[in-house]
């Protein structure tokens, strides 16, 4: 709820006479301290500053609303729930945590996802480090419509900021994962199955050899607890039947925990085959090599990630390459111009600066952003050489007008 500013009857013409000396205020710092251990509303607290405030009658009207604005923003808690976003959850994280996303800016991130043509039905390669938050603007735009394939360094990707959107289930049936590791041995097509998780049967075999140790440490178990029934038949009829006691809740907690143990090994299997299962999908779409675009924002050098991954995507389709700083896009602007088979590059940078708008006091703010990183686009196109031939040219002369060849052959007389 939105509460109501307090009532000012009387204003003054300007500032001029206003000398801020610290001595305006009547109330002290523990005084306010003590209205809030009372439980004294905010909007008490600020009506009270007002009164106690012995030039706020000669400020203009325009420096009253700026006092009191900034009284309610220091002692009143106002809440409120809105629906996350790509552009809130940006904000936060480059105003808190910008580390967390490489410094990539909210603006920044608009022009990524514009220069890539993220729309619905896209086949989408995401390879971000920047906490999950580009995966998730990506998924938000695609509206769960279409595939993405997340790259991903280390054991597991990160998505803790796409956690944080919201998206139903649906909008991860489609979400696929490979690890970077892998994706060498997929180009020079010595991927394969064994370079997988371990099979069903190297798992039954470890299944076994724990079955196994788990029976001989019962068997020992059954053999220290015969020993400690032949010395308690020596001893009193009381301690015989305390020791029976407590051998048998040792033989029910080793029972309990054998089988726990065996359905640890279960899940372990289970979670092994599906990882397995969707390691060999992924595979085989990248295998199509018809990815609609390509999005790269992470902390390592720019240059053998896209190198290596362009492979996977289809001519005409754009790229997008983000980095926080300029020189490793330069090298990588190099790379691509000697290596072919992209056009239309352009290494931007976005430049931001905020304005206040407000009745009579539009003016752009005294602080900006130093800046939001540099991002680097293209487009794909077929580079094979061998489609150049002689007998192709030759071809397409054969296709030439008539009139045209004509003309080009009485001037070479």
């Amino acid at each position: 709820m939105e509460e109501t500013t307090p009532e000012t009857k009387e204003a003054g013409t300007d500032n001029r006479n206003i000398v801020d000396d610290g001595k305006s205020q009547k109330l002290t710092h523990d005084d306010i301290k003590a209205l809030k251990d009372k439980g004294i509303k905010g909007q008490e607290i600020v009506q009270q500053l007002i009164e106690n405030s012995t030039t706020f009658r000669d400020k203009t009207e325009f420096a009253q609303d700026k006092y009191i604005k900034k009284k309610k923003k220091k002692y009143e808690a106002v809440i409120t729930i809105v629906r996350p976003s790509t552009r809130i959850l940006s904000t936060m994280y480059y105003a808190r945590e910008p580390g967390k996303i490489n410094h990539l800016r909210y603006d920044t991130l608009a022009q990524m996802l514009t220069l890539g043509n993220i729309h619905a039905g896209n086949k989408m390669i995401v390879m971000e480090t920047c906490a999950g938050l580009v995966l998730g603007a990506v998924m938000e735009r695609m509206g769960g419509c279409g595939s993405i394939i997340q790259m991903y360094p280390g054991g597991g990707p990160v998505r803790a900021a796409t956690s944080c959107f919201g998206f139903p289930k649906h909008f991860f049936n489609n979400l696929h994962e490979f690890p970077l590791s892998k994706v060498d041995s997929l180009l020079s097509g010595t991927f394969s199955t064994e370079t997988l998780p371990s099979e069903p049967e190297d798992n039954a075999l470890v299944e076994e050899e724990s079955n196994g140790s788990i029976d001989e440490k019962q068997a020992s178990i059954q053999e220290t607890e015969e020993e400690s029934t032949e010395t308690a038949m020596e001893s009193n009829q009381t301690e015989e039947q305390e020791t029976m006691d407590i051998n048998a809740e040792d033989i029910g907690f080793k029972e309990n925990q054998g089988k726990e143990n065996k359905e640890n090994v279960r899940e372990k299997q289970r979670k092994q085959q599906e990882r397995r299962k969707k390691l060999i999908e992924t595979a085989a779409l990248l295998r199509e090599k018809n990815a609609d675009g390509l999005i790269v924002a992470s902390k390592f050098h720019p240059t053998p990630l896209l190198l290596s991954l362009l492979e996977f995507v289809a001519p005409s389709r754009p790229f997008v390459v983000y980095c926080q700083y300029k020189e490793p896009l330069l090298e990588c602007y190099t790379k691509l111009r000697e290596r072919g088979g992209v056009i239309n590059l352009k290494l931007s940078e976005t430049w931001l600066r905020s304005y206040q708008v407000l009745p009579d006091r539009s003016h752009p703010k005294l602080t900006m952003s130093g800046g939001g990183g540099y991002l680097l686009s293209g487009i794909t196109v077929v580079s094979d050489k061998s489609k150049c031939d002689s007998s192709n040219l030759e071809a397409l002369k054969m296709e030439e007008p008539s009139s045209k060849k004509r003309k080009v052959q009485d001037l070479h007389c």
